[in-house]
C-alpha cells in the first residue's frame, strides 16, 4: 500500500514513520509512506498557504489553490485509492474503517491547520473526512499518524503474527483480555494458573471471559454492540 500525507509540516512525520512496526514495514517494502509539503505548490510570492477568512472571524484559513495543486500532483490520472481529509466533521475512525481502508491500493491524507480549510478544496479533491475523536488538535498531522498506524496493522505481513490484529482490543467489539509474562510470581502477585496449563481450549475460554469482564468494567457501552452468545448474555445478567 502507498500512503501520501499532504501537510505544511512534513518534518513531523519521519521520526514516527521510521520507528517500530511502521519502520520495519517500510524497510520490507510492505508499505510506502511519504509526507509531501504543500507549501511549494502555493502560487503566492512567499509560498504562504493561508489567508484571512471571508466574512471575518478569528484565525486563518488554508488556501484552496496549494492544496488542489498538491493533490493533483500526487494522484495523477491513474490514481486508484481514497483521498481523506482529517477533520472533526468526519465519521470517527474505527477498527472496521481501518480494516476497510487497508484494502485500498493507495491513500492520500490531507492535514488541515489553522481555523480550517477553504471548502472548495474539500469539495473538489477529497473523497471523505475522518475524525479520530471529539477533541481539538492544533492540526491534522497527529491524526494522520494515528490513521496511518491503525491502517498499517491490517496490511498482510506488517505484524509478526497474522492473527494479531484480530485478537486486540475492539477487533470483536470487546476490550482485550489481561496479558502476563515472566516472572510467574512478582511481589506476591501470581500469573493465572490457566495460562500456564497448556490447555489451549481453557485458555481461549478464560481470555474470552476476561475480555467481557474488562469491557463491562471499563467500556460497558461497547457491550451493546458486541457479538455475545446467548450464554454470555445470561452470564453477564447473573453477575
Amino acid at each position: 500500500m502507498k500512503i501520501t500525507i499532504l501537510t505544511i509540516f512534513p518534518d513531523m512525520f519521519e521520526s514516527v514513520l521510521s520507528a517500530s512496526i511502521l519502520g520495519r514495514a517500510r524497510e520490507q517494502g510492505l508499505i510506502d509512506i511519504r509526507a509531501v509539503d504543500i507549501r511549494p505548490f502555493s502560487d503566492r510570492k512567499h509560498k504562504n498557504t493561508d489567508d484571512y477568512p471571508f466574512g471575518g472571524g478569528a484565525g486563518m484559513v488554508m488556501l484552496a489553490q496549494p492544496i488542489m495543486d498538491a493533490m493533483a500532483s500526487v494522484t495523477g490520472e491513474g490514481f486508484r485509492g481514497r483521498r481523506i481529509f482529517l477533520g472533526p466533521r468526519g465519521a470517527t475512525l474505527t477498527t472496521q474503517k481501518a480494516r476497510a481502508l487497508a484494502q485500498e491500493e493507495e491513500l492520500v491524507l490531507l492535514c488541515g491547520h489553522y481555523e480550517g480549510v477553504d471548502q472548495r478544496a474539500l469539495d473538489s479533491c477529497v473523497d471523505e473526512e475522518i475524525s479520530i475523536g471529539d477533541y481539538i488538535l492544533t492540526g491534522g498531522e497527529l491524526a494522520a499518524m494515528v490513521l496511518t498506524d491503525c491502517v498499517a496493522r491490517f496490511i498482510p505481513g506488517v505484524l509478526g503474527s497474522a492473527e494479531s490484529p484480530e485478537e486486540e482490543s475492539f477487533s470483536d467489539g470487546l476490550l482485550e483480555y489481561p496479558q502476563y509474562t515472566r516472572p510467574r510470581v512478582l511481589n506476591g502477585m501470581e500469573t493465572p494458573e490457566v495460562l500456564l496449563s497448556g490447555d489451549h481450549a481453557r485458555i481461549r475460554a478464560w481470555r474470552r471471559r476476561e475480555s467481557i469482564l474488562a469491557t463491562k468494567r471499563f467500556r460497558p457501552d461497547l457491550l451493546e454492540k458486541a457479538a455475545l452468545t446467548d450464554w454470555e448474555k445470561q452470564w453477564l445478567e447473573e453477575m
